[in-house]
């Protein structure tokens, strides 16, 4: 792989990771314009995937340590009697909207023929559906709940929205913003919780991209580590700067501009997939 093809895919993965206009399509799509497959295209996002992680937990240090001790709370660590702290009760949303998405990728993994998914028209068609579910859930009315207010079925029911996000197109933290606006969150808290409940999933597909490269045969990978330590440093940068940009729209306006983006990114893969080989 060139630099400029690592240069390219490094800012695709890191500014689309975290906005709700689905990376896994911006980087296929981009991966295919490139002509990168197998066992390169994974080393390449097991790297993003570490940059953009590092990036979330840089932004959003308060709520990751919170979500931490959280989790330690629950299994007893420090503990008090009577009801969950706020921390405790932020790792439990966290915990009950993992299962549906790690269950729903395990699914994906194994089962051969879902490869389908990854088509031109799976991408176009997920990308316009779920915009347009996000501009519904974004304008269907005034809505101003905040952490404190949720309940584990608010966890649960937003875990079982993300596992709809290994469609190409869907966009998981999209698809978890969606949820969380319709449950009533306002529209910082949903893109705040969309995020935090997506690292779990986000560690768990990391770590096994890096078994696989770590078992993956001799000659296979042909993108040395220090490219992908570019990679990682690249997506770091960019997915922080997405972010804070993300947090400083939603405080000014609604989801609208990413609802944009969407409908004509779809439009746009529709138009060219004839010039799209292997579509």
């Amino acid at each position: 792989m060139s630099l400029l093809q690592l240069f390219v895919i490094s800012i695709v993965q890191g500014i689309s990771e975290w906005l709700p206009i689905s990376s896994s399509a911006h980087v296929l799509l981009t991966a295919h314009l490139f002509g990168i497959g197998g066992e390169d295209e994974l080393m390449v996002n097991a790297m993003a995937h570490l940059g953009t992680l590092f990036a979330l937990f840089a932004y959003f240090w308060r709520d990751t340590g919170r979500a931490i001790a959280g989790g330690f709370e629950l299994i007893g660590v420090g503990r008090k009697p009577g009801r969950l702290s706020a921390n405790a009760k932020l790792a439990l949303l966290i915990l009950v909207a993992t299962p549906p998405a790690v269950l729903a990728g395990l699914v994906y993994e194994l089962s051969p023929g879902l490869e389908i998914l990854r088509s031109a028209y799976v991408i176009a068609a997920a990308t316009i559906i779920f915009a347009l579910a996000l501009w519904w859930a974004d304008v269907k009315g005034p809505t101003h709940r905040k952490e404190e207010d949720m309940t584990v079925k608010d966890g649960i029911l937003i875990g079982l929205a993300q596992a709809l996000a290994f469609i190409p197109g869907v966009s998981r933290s999209g698809i978890t913003m969606t949820a969380a606006r319709g449950l009533g969150l306002s529209r910082i808290e949903a893109a705040r919780f969309g995020m935090l409940c997506g690292v779990p999933v986000l560690l768990m597909a990391g770590s096994y991209a890096c078994l696989k490269l770590a078992t993956a045969d001799a000659g296979e990978i042909t993108v040395p580590l220090s490219d992908g330590l570019i990679v990682a440093g690249l997506s770091f940068v960019t997915a922080f700067a997405s972010i804070w940009a993300l947090m400083a729209v939603l405080n000014r306006m609604s989801f609208l501009p990413f609802v944009i983006y969407r409908l004509i990114l779809g439009v746009a893969i529709l138009a060219f997939i004839p010039f799209l080989s292997g579509s």
